[in-house]
């Protein structure tokens, strides 16, 4: 479950003045910059997301940033969007370069979670992603929204040209590479598990 408003305020992350460096996030990533900023004690970041639905959208993401920015940049010194490009065609990246904010590299989760390098390097063409997220809401994010619980023939037509899926694993949980695994059988791929751990993302939010 992605964390709410009111479970960053309980927590002691929310925004509590100038001096403060806000991440803006994207929800699919809400419980690893979490496990970051605690597990390092960095208590001058506070996290806001968006919902992780937008990447169904992508076109709107740049729009929703930059509106999230301006809500929030007065209670600020500093501000870093957790975005990668995510299926903006260079949008977000112009919107952050146009209002003076930094955003994390890459063209995509997946890919900083592996390492941007390295992933660049592999040039996997035939694989479908999963992370930590995507394993835990895989109905409510692939499966429902593509329309496979009502209209299973359309399998071929999404994934016909996909040969494995990889799970990129962010934590070591057995039950989570289950579901995984699962995934990959419902799509009729064979499957690979990857432990990425945060990958890039880890020392993009360290360094701030």
């Amino acid at each position: 479950m992605i964390p709410s408003d009111e479970d960053l305020t309980r927590n002691g992350l929310e925004a509590r003045g100038a001096g403060r460096v806000l991440i803006l996030a994207c929800g699919a990533l809400a419980r690893e910059i979490l496990a970051i900023i605690r597990a390092n004690g960095m208590d001058h970041l506070d996290l806001h997301c968006l919902p992780a639905i937008l990447h169904n959208s992508p076109d709107n993401i740049p729009g929703a940033v930059e509106e999230a920015i301006a809500a929030r940049r007065g209670a600020y010194d500093r501000i870093f969007v957790a975005y990668a490009d995510c299926g903006t065609g260079g949008r977000l990246a112009e919107t952050c370069e146009r209002l003076g904010v930094e955003m994390i590299e890459g063209p995509h989760c997946y890919s900083f979670f592996e390492g941007n390098a390295e992933f660049a390097a592999r040039g996997e063409v035939t694989a479908f992603y999963l992370t930590d997220f995507l394993a835990r809401q895989f109905d409510a994010f692939v499966w429902q929204p593509l329309g496979l619980d009502r209209h299973p023939e359309l399998r071929d037509m999404y994934f016909g040209n996909y040969e494995k899926l990889v799970y990129q694993a962010q934590t070591d949980d057995p039950a989570l590479t289950e579901k995984a695994r699962d995934c990959a059988a419902r799509l009729g791929l064979s499957f690979e598990r990857r432990f990425t751990g945060y990958g890039d993302l880890a020392p993009a939010i360290t360094a701030l």
